[in-house]
């Protein structure tokens, strides 16, 4: 069924091929138990038996040479999907029989750059050779140049071999050999070569009919160098699960082990990386950034990390430009136009050591200087970078780096170098060369922390082969190697370098990640020093893992201020941030916070609302205490209304004493003294209740001012009432066969007046007892203010001892007019009604006026009706009695009040 499946299933519509995929899952789900799918069971059919075609030499349909598939691949960045098609073709001619007895590779033979026999045989892949444009052909060495830095990654390999097999810890009586190949740079030829090292190119005579497959030739792969040659090296040795070891390939995209199981790496994760240069963008401030990445694996996954983690962080970028060195120059002059338009001065790299040297003779050539660089491990810490930049464009630049390594010996193997065994004599050294006054790349010992990459990951092989071969003094040779049973205890290793650099792996083949943080800072003869100013451990607390020291920092252009790349300056306290529409999350306007809300931190985008109590301060950061206000006998107002209830209630017992005097005068005894002396009382205490309104409202105070306010005034209309009826009530008594007067003595009088006050005493303690009166403090009258007042309670209760004194007011005014024309030289009914008529006048006015006046103000409008009343009485009544007392005695005569009224008469 797997070569049914392999056979046609490539020929299907894509339409189809997802309708199968789906009845697959669903019969996964019916049975319980997981299916590969159709696609993976095609890929994985036809990848075997393709294998099995390009080892067979005796196979009769010679299609195309490795050459060939490498010229496919190269041709398109999508080189899996015709490199299955071409595998399919393969797999077709696969049907003939063999009859040949010789098996051997199809297409001219690979041999590796540098080799060596041993007993355990390791492989290597490199870029000796840098291209710059995409490669076609597979031969490549002599038309490219000599790429130093890989040249050093593959001394550190034949170092560490040579090492282990000196030793007699490791490994004992085993040697190790190496074939090691140039990719020239290419994913295609990466492919071929990757083959070259799984299958070996001798020829092997087997038994007719016998399938030309064998054990792989080696047992790991060190490499490849770039994360897109990665990828193609362990794309396809992945499925023979052939360990890889790369020193140098970041992308986090080669950490998912459903695509890439047997890859291992001892470079941390580009995922760490990213968030690393995130993290160090956000601890400058700088939250307006520009970034320019290589349009590889490499740069697009690596800065795909530090978006997303930079939008967490709130750092917007201004732009973000994809370059690759094979680009054209329109291409480049499009990014400095945009780098030169833009307000941003820090511009973030995830960019590959050839593409950047490409940008970097642009930015010389116009002069692309002021900017603050942040680099990523590929040039921060490349020597070779810092001499390109003559015009010292990138000095102050800032970036992470694999922290500081030594492998002890490794500089005297280099100077030392014997022979190289170069298949090709590309590389062919005669062991004379005296390298000690070379100064070239290849001497440079700047990259060593990769020479420990490539030192460990040699070692972890050499640790797994120990185990799996049993060795204490001397190993089992009989142990059958196989490549999935050497990956299994390579993810098992833990062990420790002679330089003390612990070496494991984790669940997805990554080492454990830290990083040092590298600063650009020129010295007087132009040289650039790496300085390490900073570490960062993402194994530690949030908190803990950046660690910084500011004051070691160069910026651009030697400044020791840290440059400022903002869209928008910082909101102060007291203001908020408002985005500016249509525009990123960094750009806004800073708005002032309302009254009554607060922002008391920088870049606040809400302005927080202060409590009740509380009001914002001038500045808006900070919520102070509301001033308390209230009808205080400190304020003007409050003193002149206390002065004047005094002056009534002083004025009022004036009037006691003189009528108390003359109290046997007639104009005293007139209409009952003693109604005049408990009317003159009451109006004391109305004068003196008004003082119960001033001062910092209680519990007591609001009910004892209501209900004496209450109790006072309607003794006082009562006096009033009783005495208007006495009146009118003794001029009908006159009337012949008239029995009034019996009704209207002066018990009666007393009893009225009681009476009446008691109705009011009794509507008080029902108001007191049901929802009495109660201190309230009012935040919305003055907004920042706080109004102490009372609170009415039971408004029904309030209202009905006003109308109950507005009733008895009526009913004296309608007695006392009623009696305003009795023949009397002293009608003491007419100055009643004239006081009530001052009186009603205030308390109808009083309503309005009441419930328009805030705070305060309403108490004040309460006292001076009280006065205003209180005095009317007074005045209206006893002023005019006063004057005759005092200054027309003559009048005050009982025949002269009896008497009929004088023309001129008062």
């Amino acid at each position: 069924m797997s070569f049914c499946i392999a056979a046609w299933f490539g020929n299907l519509t894509v339409k189809n091929k997802n309708r199968l995929g789906l009845l697959v899952k669903t019969a996964s789900k019916l049975s319980g138990r997981w299916q590969d799918g159709l696609l993976a069971i095609y890929n994985r059919n036809v990848l075997r038996k393709a294998h099995s075609i390009i080892n067979c030499v005796n196979h009769p349909h010679t299609l195309m040479p490795l050459s060939g598939l490498a010229q496919v691949m190269a041709s398109t960045q999508r080189w899996p999907e015709k490199g299955w098609a071409l595998l399919q073709l393969l797999l077709v001619a696969s049907a003939s029989s063999a009859e040949e007895t010789v098996c051997r590779r199809r297409g001219d033979p690979e041999k590796p750059l540098l080799s060596k026999n041993g007993d355990i045989i390791l492989g290597g892949v490199f870029s000796f050779h840098e291209h710059n444009a995409m490669l076609i052909i597979p031969k490549c060495l002599s038309q490219l140049s000599l790429n130093f830095r890989d040249l050093q990654f593959a001394q550190a390999m034949l170092f560490a071999i040579e090492e282990i097999n000196n030793s007699t810890d490791l490994l004992p009586v085993v040697t190790l050999g190496y074939k090691i190949y140039d990719d020239c740079g290419s994913d295609a030829r990466s492919a071929g070569v990757t083959l070259a090292l799984a299958n070996g190119n001798e020829i092997v005579s087997v038994p007719s009919k016998t399938p030309c497959t064998r054990p792989a030739h080696v047992q790991a792969i060190i490499g490849a160098t770039s994360s897109s040659t990665t990828r193609a090296v362990s794309t396809v040795i992945g499925p023979f699960f052939i360990p890889v070891i790369s020193y140098f390939a970041t992308c986090a995209c080669l950490s998912d082990k459903t695509k890439y199981p047997s890859f291992l790496r001892t470079i941390p994760s580009d995922y760490y990386q990213s968030r690393a240069l995130a993290h160090l963008v956000k601890y400058f401030g700088w939250t307006w950034v520009g970034a320019i990445r290589t349009n590889s694996d490499y740069g697009n996954n690596g800065m795909a990390t530090f978006t997303e983690t930079a939008q967490q962080l709130g750092i917007c970028l201004e732009y973000s430009v994809s370059f690759f060195r094979t680009d054209p120059s329109a291409k480049i002059q499009r990014i400095i136009d945009i780098i030169k338009a833009s307000t941003s001065k820090v511009i973030v790299t995830f960019l590959a050591r050839a593409d950047f040297h490409v940008l970097l003779r642009e930015f010389s050539y116009h002069n692309l200087s002021g900017y603050q660089w942040i680099g990523s491990e590929t040039w921060i810490f490349d020597s070779r970078t810092a001499e390109m930049d003559t015009h010292h464009i990138l000095d102050g630049a800032i970036g992470l780096s694999i922290p500081k390594a030594h492998v002890t010996g490794l500089r005297e193997f280099v100077l030392n170098e014997k022979p190289l065994n170069s298949s090709n004599n590309e590389l062919e050294c005669t062991g004379h060369e005296d390298m000690t006054g070379v100064q070239n790349s290849f001497i440079d010992m700047s990259l060593m922390p990769l020479f420990n990459n490539v030192y460990k990951g040699v070692y972890a092989v050499a640790h797994a082969l120990h185990n799996i071969l049993s060795c204490n003094k001397t190993c089992n040779k009989n142990v059958q190697l196989d490549p999935f049973t050497v990956l299994q205890h390579i993810r098992k290793i833990h062990f420790t370098t002679k330089e003390g650099d612990e070496v494991h792996f984790d669940e997805n083949g990554d080492p454990a990640a830290k990083y040092d943080i590298i600063n650009w800072q020129p010295k007087e003869n132009g040289v650039v020093e790496f300085v390490t100013v900073g570490l960062y451990n993402p194994s530690l607390v949030q908190e803990k893992q950046l660690n910084l020291q500011n004051k070691y920092l160069i910026w651009a252009r030697n400044s020791k201020q840290v440059p400022v790349s903002v869209c928008s300056e910082k909101c102060p306290p007291g203001t908020r941030k408002v985005l500016q529409k249509g525009r990123p999350v960094c750009c806004y306007d800073c708005i002032r916070c309302a009254e009554g809300e607060i922002s008391n931190v920088t870049d606040s985008i809400t302005c927080v609302r202060c409590l009740p109590e509380f009001w914002s301060n001038e500045r808006r950061d900070a919520c102070i205490k509301k001033e308390v206000v209230f009808l205080s006998y400190e304020d003007i107002m409050g003193a002149l209304l206390t002065a004047a209830s005094l002056f009534g209630a002083c004025m009022t017992i004036g009037v006691i004493l003189i009528f108390f005097k003359y109290r046997k005068t007639p104009i005293v005894r007139a209409n009952n003294s003693e109604l005049s002396f408990l009317l003159l009382f009451s109006l004391i205490l109305c004068f003196l209740c008004s003082l119960t309104f001033i001062g910092q409202p209680s519990d007591w105070s609001c009910m004892f001012r209501h209900v004496a306010f209450g109790i006072t005034f309607v003794l006082c209309i009562s006096c009033l009432l009783g005495k208007t009826m006495v009146v009118l009530m003794a001029f009908r008594a006159t009337r012949p066969g008239s029995n009034v007067k019996k009704w209207f003595g002066q018990t009666q009088q007393r009893l009225c007046v009681t009476a009446f006050t008691l109705i009011q005493v009794n509507i008080c303690i029902i108001w007191l007892t049901t929802s009495p009166p109660f201190p309230f403090k009012n935040f919305k009258e003055i907004k920042d203010k706080i109004t102490l007042e009372c609170a009415l309670g039971s408004v029904v209760g309030f209202w009905a001892v006003l109308g109950y004194i507005g009733l008895l007011a009526i009913l004296c005014f309608i007695f006392a007019f009623l009696a305003r024309k009795l023949p009397d030289n002293f009608n003491e009914a007419k100055f009643i009604t004239f006081s009530m008529l001052i009186f009603c006048a205030v308390w109808i006015t009083f309503v309005p006026s009441y419930v328009s006046s805030p705070g305060k103000f309403s108490v004040a409008v309460e006292i001076f009706a009280i006065l205003a009343s209180s005095f009317g009485l007074l005045i209206c009544i006893f002023i005019p009695k006063c004057y005759i007392i005092l200054m027309k005695p003559e009048k005050n005569t009982k025949k002269y009040m009896m008497g009929k009224k004088a023309p001129n008469s008062l």
